[in-house]
């Protein structure tokens, strides 16, 4: 079995990562399971984290499970430009930055892609 973080899982990750169409969102364990290897939501977030600027990725559209824009460390300015990004697109942000998935989700069904 490959390893996790093997660069065609990568690869994968940033693919689905640009096919998320504007004006939807998706969460880190949709792409880790769109990508092969469902339970890799974390790799994922590290996949963006060190890919997104490189790749000029749509990281704004990656949310948790819930919904939830998960910016850590205490980087409110980072949560906020995620909003700012987002409500742009047209896609609604609560003031407690969540976005209702059953509305803005997208799970890879318009490009093929199988959970």
């Amino acid at each position: 079995m490959k390893p996790i973080d093997d660069r065609n899982f990568k690869e994968k990750v940033i693919e689905i990562t640009f096919s998320i169409p504007k004006g939807r969102v998706t969460t880190y364990g949709t792409i880790a399971t769109l990508a092969g290897i469902p339970r890799a939501a974390r790799i994922v977030g590290g996949i963006l984290n060190s890919s997104s600027v490189r790749y000029n990725l749509p990281w704004q559209r990656v949310l948790n499970k819930d919904g939830y824009l998960s910016i850590k460390n205490g980087l409110i300015d980072s949560k906020k430009l995620q909003k700012e990004l987002l409500e742009q697109e047209g896609v609604e942000v609560s003031a407690e930055y969540v976005v209702d998935l059953n509305r803005f989700g997208w799970y890879g069904e318009e490009k093929g892609y199988e959970r």
